[in-house]
This record gives C-alpha cells, sequence and structure tokens, in this order.
C-alpha cells in the first residue's frame, strides 16, 4: 500500500467544480463529498432522454449526504437480505460521491465504480462500496448512480437506447474535467465495476464516446455482453406497457405514474436470474452509443491500449441457487432440459460432473452456468488481447462464506476489495469472521492496479496465469481447469 497521506487540515474542505462549488466532510482523516449532481435531474422533458448538463450554482453546495437514488424496488426476497439497497427519494439521481486523500493532493490515481444490481437494482449509497479504504490508500474514488430499469435501459423507438450507459459516459466525463480539483489525475483513471457493472465497462470498452475517458479497467463477476437492437431487445418493455395498457413508447410511458411504472417492471421482471434467465433489461447494439457487439469488439482487438483486470468468483451460481433452494429442488429431467437450452455438449457435462462427485443436478447446472457466462468468454477476451499485446490480468476468488452455504458466491468478492468487511452489507453475505489478510491481499492489489496496471502477478500469456484469492495465501494458478473450458467451443486453450 502506498505511504498514508498527511491529514487534512480543517473539517470542511471545499472545492471548485465547473459547475459550481461544494463543501464536503472529513471523515476518518479522508476528504468526502456526496451527492454530487454531475447531470440534470432526468425528469420532466429529459425523462428517458440523453443526460443533459447540470445547472450551474451560485455559493457554496453542501455534499454531505448520499444523493437520490434512481427509481427501483428492493431485491426481492430472500435476495433482500443479503443484498442491502438504500433508496434515497429525490429527482436528481444522476449524481456521484468523491472520497479523496486531500483536495490539496495532486496526480493521484482514481478509481470510478459502476455498481452492479441487474440494470434493476443498487445504488452508489449502498455501505459496501464505502470508499474510505482506497482514499487512505491514495487513491481518488467515485462512485456513481445512473438510471435503471425502463427508465435506464428501456427500449423504445421514440428515445435513445441505452441511456444508462450514457449516464456513466457522463459521469466519467465529470471525472474528466473535474477531478483534479480532488486531488486526482484525469490521466490516470480506472473504471472498476461489478455485474452489471462490469458488463456496463465492457460496453464502454466498444463505445466510441468513451474512448479517452479511462485507462484502465476492472471486470467483476461481468462479461462484455449485449443484445441486438431487435425484438428481443424490446421484448421487456412491451411487456411492461402492455401491463399498463399503454403503447409501448417513451411518450406513452413518461406519462404513466412512477409509482404504477415501477410496479409494472418489478411484476414483469420477477421469478428470473442473471443464470436462469427471465425477462430483464439488457444492454443493447444500437448502432450509435454501442455501434458493435462488445465482446466481438474486444476480441477483435478494441481497447487494445487499456489494461484491463478481470476475474469472477468459483461458485457465482450460489447467490441465486442456494438461498431459493434451486440447488435442492431442480430434478435431473430440468437439469437435461436446461442443458438442450444452453446447447452445453454432453461430453462437457460429463467432465463437469466427473470433476464433482455427489454435485447435485442444481450445483452441476450452476457450476456450467457460471463458466458459460463468465469464465469462457473473460477467458477468450484474455487470449484474444494477449494475441495482440494488449496488457491484460485474470483473478479468480474462491473463499467459501459460511453464510447459508453460500460458498464463493456472487458479490462476494465486493467487501475483500473495498476493505469494507466490517460493514453490516458484508457481513451479511461473509460472516462476521472474514479473513482481513485476503481483504488487505486484494485491495492491495486493486490499488497496484489503479497506480501502475499491474496488480502484482503476471499479466495473461501462453501459461495462463490466474491469481487465486481463497482459502490460504493468494497464489497465482496456472491454466485451472482448462480440462473443462476445452469443453466449450469455440474456445482455444493457447493463445
Amino acid at each position: 500500500m502506498s505511504a498514508v497521506p498527511p491529514p487534512i487540515s480543517g473539517t470542511s474542505p471545499r472545492v471548485s467544480t465547473v459547475h459550481g462549488t461544494v463543501r464536503g466532510t472529513v471523515e476518518k482523516g479522508v476528504a468526502v463529498f456526496r451527492g454530487i449532481p454531475y447531470a440534470a435531474p432526468p425528469v420532466g422533458d429529459l425523462r428517458f432522454r440523453a443526460p443533459a448538463p447540470p445547472e450551474p450554482w451560485e455559493g457554496v453546495r453542501d455534499a454531505l449526504a448520499f444523493g437520490p437514488t434512481a427509481p427501483k424496488r428492493p431485491y426481492s426476497p430472500p435476495l433482500d437480505r443479503l443484498l442491502p439497497d438504500p433508496d434515497v427519494a429525490g429527482d436528481g439521481c444522476l449524481n456521484l460521491n468523491v472520497w479523496t486523500p486531500s483536495p490539496a493532493r495532486t496526480g493521484l490515481p482514481v478509481l470510478v465504480w459502476i455498481h452492479g444490481g441487474s440494470l434493476l437494482h443498487g445504488s452508489s449509497a449502498v455501505a459496501l462500496y464505502d470508499g474510505t479504504a482506497f482514499a487512505r490508500d491514495g487513491v481518488v474514488l467515485v462512485s456513481v448512480n445512473y438510471r435503471l430499469g425502463i427508465e435506464g435501459f428501456g427500449v423504445f423507438p421514440d428515445a435513445p437506447a441505452n441511456r444508462g450507459l450514457l449516464d456513466q459516459i457522463a459521469a466519467l466525463t465529470w471525472v474528466r474535467e473535474n477531478i483534479a480539483a480532488f486531488g486526482g489525475d484525469p490521466d490516470l483513471v480506472t473504471v472498476c465495476g461489478e455485474s452489471a457493472g462490469a458488463i456496463s465497462i465492457g460496453a464502454l470498452l466498444a463505445a466510441p464516446r468513451a474512448q479517452g475517458l479511462f485507462r484502465r479497467a476492472v471486470l467483476q463477476s461481468g462479461a462484455p455482453t449485449a443484445l441486438p437492437l431487435g425484438a428481443a431487445a424490446r421484448r421487456t418493455t412491451e411487456l411492461i406497457a402492455e401491463r399498463l395498457g399503454v403503447e409501448a413508447t417513451a411518450g406513452a410511458l413518461a406519462a404513466v405514474d412512477p409509482a404504477a411504472l415501477l410496479a409494472a417492471q418489478t411484476e414483469v421482471t420477477s421469478g428470473g436470474s442473471p443464470l436462469t434467465g427471465g425477462n430483464s433489461f439488457q444492454i443493447v447494439v444500437d448502432g450509435d452509443v454501442l455501434p458493435r457487439d462488445p465482446l466481438q469488439a474486444l476480441l477483435d482487438g478494441a481497447a487494445s491500449g487499456v489494461d484491463l483486470l478481470m476475474g469472477s468468483n468459483s461458485e457465482e451460481y450460489r447467490l441465486w441457487f442456494v438461498p431459493s433452494g434451486l440447488t435442492e429442488r431442480l430434478s435431473a429431467f430440468k437439469l437435461r432440459l436446461a442443458l438442450l437450452k444452453f446447447r452445453v455438449p454432453g461430453a462437457t457435462t460429463r467432465t463437469y460432473r466427473a470433476n464433482r462427485p455427489g454435485a447435485t443436478p442444481g450445483e452441476l447446472l450452476g457450476a456450467l452456468a457460471t463458466d458459460l457466462l463468465l469464465r469462457v468468454p473473460l477467458n477468450r477476451v484474455a487470449d484474444a488481447r494477449a494475441e495482440a499485446g494488449a496488457r491484460t490480468h485474470l483473478y479468480e476468488f474462491g473463499w467459501p462464506s459460511p453464510v447459508l452455504r453460500l460458498g464463493a458466491c456472487h458479490a462476494l468478492e465486493i467487501g475483500f476489495v473495498f476493505d469494507t468487511l466490517e460493514v453490516p452489507d458484508a457481513v451479511a453475505l461473509a460472516g462476521a469472521d472474514a479473513p482481513q489478510e485476503l481483504a488487505d491481499a486484494m485491495h492491495a492489489a486493486w490499488v497496484a492496479f489503479a497506480g501502475s496496471g499491474d496488480p502484482g502477478w503476471p499479466a495473461w500469456d501462453a501459461s495462463r496465469p490466474v491469481m487465486g484469492f481463497g482459502p490460504g495465501e493468494p497464489a497465482v494458478l496456472r491454466a485451472p481447469r482448462d480440462e473443462e473450458l476445452r469443453g466449450w467451443a469455440p474456445y482455444r486453450t493457447s493463445v
């Protein structure tokens, strides 16, 4: 970790941004600014439109509390007990927060956090994402809100697509223009996200409008993916409009009461998961913000000048399968149907089954789905980037949580990355005795990557190094589980 910065003088630091001056506070020796608007409230004529600049203000604006969160509903049971999702009322949801060692510093690396939540949930107000530890270790941490659900990712004939992605680009543009005033280096920005946040970053890597806004990127438990702008992309929007009895246009839905719109959205999207499918919102290849499929763009060499750190958790599926009982409920017959749906080769299934003696059909499906949706595409991207000479580092998080037999499930690594294992959000997933030494190691790797592009282990090459963050000391694994990866086509196991 970097040297501890000198203490901040005063308790109410002020910073001048391009839109006005903000007043923050000092907490645990670092300066914190919350709820800074990076775009105008997306209401009225701006609803379902691209983000517009915020109105400048006179005098000093307090930036002491988290700003409004995007319209959303809490997670459904049983995930609501594991994934707290604060709701802050108000229209100005396009806001961000900054933790910095001191606004008086210069040239510090910057980490911009894009939260996950299936593009339906989440916000920057989640306690797990507190940026104090990053600022303590010399990194300016910025966390952002963006529009969710139908507001951010509904597909309409009379409104731009990917509005939530446009929000993220607007936030990164704000960082570019303002972060030097908070001590950060605008040329040393790393964008980092988990789950839907990582998927968003996959799209940002392929989005022309995002070029030059960041130097490095971290994808945690999310692979680049997007839907073509067709019937499948429009389906969720159309189902919500049908339930409300209105046309599937931005104009018609803008006239719907926001609470009724959220209720219809919840009814249409409930019952599925990122692994099992269901009605959901996705980033789309719209020919404008995202001209082409982001995975294919990366395989073809896009963003080769951006350093990447990517990885997943070894038992991602357990967050959805275990609390819901799917690991025990799924029958062998339903497993066969799922394997047909995913077009999993029989030989691949046999390999996974042989490597997991005693696994239930649900556990076998979860392992296959985790690799199909995460490990395989991330390994393919790493292979292609190695061939192009682009620097890429891979990790796998494998420490098993004792809570509800969750194991090394989805989202578990976040508290380790942020070094926030003591907050209730982290305890809900990891328990009260999660290993601090593992958080020290993982957090230090992210700090190092933000500063230099080297998290502390070899970059991806023909030996396929993966840093394993699991029980015991972190260790570099070479070509882990290649026997299983060879079962997925098309896939190469050599660069």
